[in-house]
C-alpha cells in the first residue's frame, strides 16, 4: 500500500466526527501516510476550520449533535469555495437510505464506521484522483 499511498503525501484531510476515537483514528492512519490532517467535534466547528485549512477532501460522520452530516455536506456543497470539494459520509449504519441521502446532499463517497486502512485510504484515492 505505502506505494500507492505515495500521492497522499501532504494532501490536506478534514475530519469531522463527534466521537474523539474515529477522530484520533483516522488522524493516526492519515498522517502516517504523509497528509495533513484537520479534525473537528462538529459541523460548526468544521466551518471555521474548512475556510481555515481549505483541505482536499472531507469526511464528515452523518449522525452529530447540533448541525449533522448531512447539514454540514450541504454547506459545504452550496458553498462556490468548497463545493468541488469532495466528501465522503462516514456512518455505523449501513443503510441505502443513509447512502441515497448522501447523495442527494452531494456526498461522493460512504464509509461504514469503523472503516479499514485501506477503506479510508481507498475513498481518498478515488476522490482526489478525480
Amino acid at each position: 500500500m505505502t506505494g500507492e499511498s505515495a500521492g497522499l503525501k501532504g494532501l490536506k484531510v478534514l475530519v469531522i466526527d463527534d466521537s474523539k476515537t474515529i477522530r484520533r483514528t483516522a488522524e493516526m492512519l492519515l498522517a502516517r501516510e504523509g497528509c495533513e490532517v484537520f479534525t473537528a467535534i462538529d459541523g460548526f466547528d468544521a466551518l471555521a476550520k474548512l475556510a481555515e485549512h481549505r483541505p482536499d477532501i472531507v469526511f464528515v460522520d452523518i449522525m452529530m449533535p447540533r448541525l449533522d452530516g448531512y447539514q454540514t455536506c450541504a454547506l459545504i456543497k452550496h458553498s462556490k469555495d468548497f463545493k468541488a470539494t469532495p466528501v465522503v459520509m462516514l456512518s455505523s449504519k449501513d443503510g441505502l437510505f443513509d447512502r441515497a441521502r448522501g447523495r442527494i446532499v452531494g456526498s461522493e463517497h460512504y464509509l461504514t464506521k469503523p472503516f479499514t486502512k485501506d477503506e479510508l485510504l481507498g475513498a481518498i484515492q478515488t476522490q482526489v484522483a478525480r
